[in-house]
């Protein structure tokens, strides 16, 4: 079992209104040119033929103009629906139109969670309105992934992006499962503490396996808190394929290789891999799936996996 838990496609800039990084840091490409180019329905069919299922993504901030349409997100998955699943794009600054888009999606569209961005969406994350939106979301059974947005552009507010901000969340809406994208970094400490505190709390692993020393110490850290078994797989796409990703995670212990610091569990990191993602979530399966294609063997000459 392989699910790629987050993933995105567009076809054109004006889907990212000011989403495009600006500060020439990484992921700050022309709109025209690699970002775009690279995030198209081709490109994303190709990087999720080898994964048994993934789920693709919308986003709307009315504070960044950007809008990855719901009914886009349908219309691509609905033509791939025993491999693909859609979670609708919600601002919950703007409540109202938030649940009602939240029962649209649902109900019309058949998408079967939502995406949130508290600091490029410009709310707190336990803002009284935005709870209201999660509480329907929870009655819904349609878990939440938390994007931080601290890469999306230059005018994200990254008080907003803290992880330790959904503490209340998963308190208040114990029901509710909440996915914290990319292991919540660069507050992965924050991260980790929820993990092992809430039940109903996840992290997926994208953007950091293309950090190999970072993935590394939060992959660690995470083994040594006992949470390995809350975190599930992401690839990032279109930022990086999902391919290239799992072959990262399986190869992260030979950065230590010949040192004496501790590598990772081989069957932990296997786990990430393998872990039925949707039955975590409470997501049901959509049409006929195929036989979900196992996961590539760890390379038996690997000498720094116990």
């Amino acid at each position: 079992m392989i699910v790629d838990c987050f993933t995105h496609t567009w076809e054109s800039a004006d889907q990212l209104g000011r989403c495009i990084p600006s500060s020439g840091g990484r992921g700050a490409e022309s709109a025209e040119g690699g970002i775009v180019a690279r995030a198209g329905a081709g490109r994303h069919v190709a990087a999720a033929e080898p994964i048994g299922t993934t789920l693709v993504l919308g986003f709307r901030s009315r504070y960044l103009d950007a809008n990855i349409t719901n009914d886009h997100v349908a219309s691509y998955v609905e033509t791939r629906s025993d491999r693909m699943i859609g979670f609708a794009g919600v601002d919950p600054s703007e409540p109202k139109e938030a649940i009602a888009e939240l029962h649209r999606a649902r109900e019309e569209l058949g998408l079967l969670g939502i995406a949130v961005a508290p600091a490029a969406q410009d709310f707190h994350p336990s803002d009284s309105q935005a709870m209201q939106v999660y509480a329907e979301s929870a009655r819904l059974k349609m878990p939440v992934v938390f994007h931080s947005g601290v890469f999306i552009s230059t005018a994200t507010k990254l008080e907003y992006a803290r992880p330790v901000l959904l503490d209340e969340i998963a308190r208040e809406l114990p029901e509710l499962k909440l996915v914290i994208a990319h292991l919540g970094y660069p507050w992965v400490s924050e991260t980790l503490v929820l993990l092992a505190k809430h039940k109903n709390v996840f992290a997926e692993t994208s953007w950091l396996l293309q950090q190999p020393w970072k993935a590394y110490q939060a992959l660690l850290s995470a083994a040594e808190c006992g949470v390995m078994h809350k975190l599930l797989f992401g690839s990032g796409f279109p930022h990086a394929a999902a391919s290239h990703c799992i072959e990262a995670l399986y190869s992260i212990n030979h950065l230590v290789h010949g040192t004496n610091l501790p590598t990772i569990p081989r069957e932990a990191l296997r786990g990430i891999v393998e872990r039925d993602a949707l039955a975590l979530l409470g997501i049901p399966g959509r049409g006929a799936r195929p036989q979900l294609q196992a996961s590539p063997a760890i390379p038996e000459n690997d000498p720094t996996t116990t």
